[in-house]
């Protein structure tokens, strides 16, 4: 017997909807990998540039982004706070985020003074040793990423400061804080001596192969649904049809 591809309706429905949405999140993950390779080709480029001095007034980010800079100032606790979730070697931990006052102005500059490890556990969290006096930081100026997966919404701070952050939200901090800040975040250098705690900072491209390891199972899904349609489409011909073909 012949077969004959005779599709139904509502499988035709589904795998319309399904391949392009696959297609896309397969497309997309590409995407990713080549802002990643776009930022840190980017990143090389300043990085490896003239240092860049922080001034005490407010900059645009692109006058700080992935440069390598220079800010002396004095650490503040009150508004420090430790992002959740960061591993080192297997561990678990924080990063200490310490707003720094610059010196000349009121304007504050956030550093990223490395990993801190987790500690008794999360409903205690750890005190973080901060020195006095003044320091000087040098290190890569970073604006964190806005697209990052939440599960819920942080809570309001309304209730008072939050020490303990999901992510590096420079709105929300700013729109909280009692001072202005740059709109940049300090990886604080390996090297500094400013106070600083595990320092291995990844780089930007480092999560290239792994879109493309997602982009590649996309792709694998949107074409095995493609054959798996094909095969449930097809129908034996009934002798009825057999002899009408022949006539």
């Amino acid at each position: 017997m012949q077969g004959r591809f005779r599709p139904t309706l509502f499988p035709s429905v589904l795998v319309a909807v399904m391949v392009p949405a696959l297609l896309y999140l397969g497309y997309w993950q590409l995407q990713r990998a080549d802002e990643k390779r776009v930022l840190q080709a980017e990143y090389d480029t300043r990085a490896t540039g003239a240092v860049v001095k922080v001034e005490p007034r407010l900059q645009r980010a692109e006058q700080l982004q992935f440069y390598r800079v220079i800010a002396q100032g004095h650490y503040e606790t009150e508004y420090q706070v430790l992002i959740d979730n960061r591993i080192h070697h297997g561990r678990a931990g924080y990063h200490v985020i310490t707003p720094l006052k610059l010196q000349g102005g009121d304007v504050r500059l956030l550093v990223n003074r490395g990993w801190f490890p987790l500690g008794e556990d999360r409903q205690h969290p750890p005190v973080v040793d901060t020195p006095e006096g003044l320091q000087e930081v040098t290190g890569v100026a970073t604006v964190p990423s806005e697209n990052v997966f939440m599960l819920a919404k942080p809570e309001p701070l309304n209730r008072g400061w939050q020490l303990v952050w999901q992510h590096m939200d420079m709105e929300r901090y700013a729109a909280t804080a009692p001072f202005p800040i740059q709109p940049v975040v300090v990886l604080l250098d390996p090297e500094s001596q400013a106070s600083g705690f595990a320092r291995e900072w990844n780089r930007l491209d480092a999560g290239i192969a792994v879109h493309q390891g997602y982009a590649f199972q996309w792709f694998m899904l949107a074409g095995a649904t493609l054959v798996i349609y094909f095969f449930m489409s097809l129908r034996r011909a009934r002798p009825s049809d057999q002899e009408n073909l022949k006539s």
